[in-house]
């Protein structure tokens, strides 16, 4: 009996044609903006807890707060220093430490300047080979940095593409910083980390020098003695420098973090993210169920000689109740087909995209069974409800008066 149900609540639909098409139209839009956007933002939460699963869970960040928006350094009511960095190297469970400048300057080449990030590499061996495998920096063309380097520079993977100088960058060339010429001895390989591409690396007494900077960093990288401690020393890292500081809890100068709180804030601002977009996705969702009511109403009115006749042959208020609320599911469970082949076709194109323009796998997209499992059912839930009262109406019509009309 239900298989007929389904066999005559297609063939319905079947018959309306460009009706049923736009009465789905509002299904599918939404239906494909879950599917597209939740399955880039899946993709690119595995790729981001792929990348901070390379990193050292032994290791922490201290950080100056920034008081606005601006370049790292430039915003900071109080900056680390000296005398903080002492205080970290001389908390228990502290194998080593070691401060980092991260500042935006100008640059110059074949006399077209532009403004970019660059960060220092630290004088001394340990501290040196502790920064290289922290950051997984790896070299496409000439050399990295050496202990004893003075005015050479290594340059992001960007550079060797860029046209923002006319002509093209090479080992060997000299760029000006802030007024002062440097020697190009390397290009570092692509990353999937966008500010490593576009990163200029000098040596750290080079860029004090070039920038006039004294007694001041930006951030102080450490790495404990063991990575069960890693809560204890951040806690006790931050008690300490809030002690020096007269600094209330809550109202730090600073911040302390280890690879699983930042972790947990990209997961936090992901899942923001994915809510905002059900959010828009629900409104199309909403407005799709109008329609498919709004036409099934019109099915009703439509078909009322044809209730009469089905009702006058033995058909009880049940069997018509039932068709109508097969055709509305259908009707959603069409509309959510269509929009999840279009969310997973709309996906792919924007990670072809992301890969062929940004030269990263970073953003790629997955597609879980469930999310499709989910958007399916809930589609065709969406029609139910949405059929559910012109079924019900359907269901009621009196049978003389049903076949009187015409």
């Amino acid at each position: 009996m239900i298989k007929d149900y389904f066999f005559l609540s297609f063939g319905n639909l079947r018959h309306r044609g460009l009706r049923s098409w736009l009465t789905v139209l509002g299904i599918f839009i939404g239906i494909a903006a879950v599917v597209s956007l939740i399955s880039m933002g899946a993709g690119l939460k595995t790729a981001i807890t792929g990348q901070f699963g390379a990193l050292s869970v032994d290791r922490l960040t201290v950080q100056n707060k920034q008081a606005s928006f601006g370049p790292p350094g430039s915003t900071v009511v109080e900056k680390l220093n000296k005398h903080d960095l002492d205080i970290i190297k001389n908390v228990n469970g502290v194998d080593i430490a070691v401060p980092r400048l991260i500042r935006v300057t100008e640059i110059e080449y074949n006399k077209i300047s532009r403004f970019n990030y660059i960060s220092d590499i630290p004088e001394d061996k340990e501290s040196l080979d502790f920064v290289l495998s922290s950051l997984n920096l790896e070299i496409e063309k000439g050399r990295f940095l050496q202990v004893g380097d003075s005015e050479k520079v290594v340059l992001g993977n960007d550079f060797l593409e860029t046209d923002n100088f006319e002509k093209k960058l090479e080992v060997g060339k000299t760029i000006k910083i802030n007024g002062k010429d440097f020697e190009i001895v390397g290009f570092l390989k692509k990353s999937s980390s966008f500010e490593f591409n576009g990163v200029i690396l000098v040596m750290s007494d080079d860029l004090k020098d070039t920038l006039n900077i004294v007694d001041e960093y930006d951030m102080i990288v450490l790495q404990v003695s063991d990575k069960d401690i890693i809560e204890e020393v951040a806690s006790e890292i931050e008690r300490k420098l809030r002690d020096d500081r007269n600094e209330k809890v809550g109202e730090e100068s600073f911040s302390v973090e280890t690879p699983l709180q930042a972790l947990s804030t990209v997961n936090t601002i992901l899942n923001i993210i994915n809510l905002i977009v059900i959010g828009i996705a629900a409104i199309s969702l909403f407005v799709g169920g109008v329609g498919i009511a709004n036409t099934m109403y019109t099915s009703v009115i439509e078909r009322t000689r044809e209730i009469g006749v089905m009702k006058a042959i033995g058909a009880r208020n049940s069997d018509v109740l039932s068709i109508f609320l097969i055709e509305s599911g259908l009707l959603g469970l069409v509309g959510g087909i269509i929009g999840v082949l279009l969310g997973i076709g709309i996906g792919k194109i924007i990670e072809y995209i992301a890969i062929n323009n940004l030269g990263t796998n970073l953003l790629k997209v997955v597609f879980p069974w469930y999310l499709i499992a989910g958007c399916l059912v809930f589609a065709f839930i969406v029609g139910v409800l949405s059929g559910f009262f012109p079924a019900r109406q359907a269901g009621k019509i009196n049978v003389v008066d049903a076949l009187r009309y015409e």
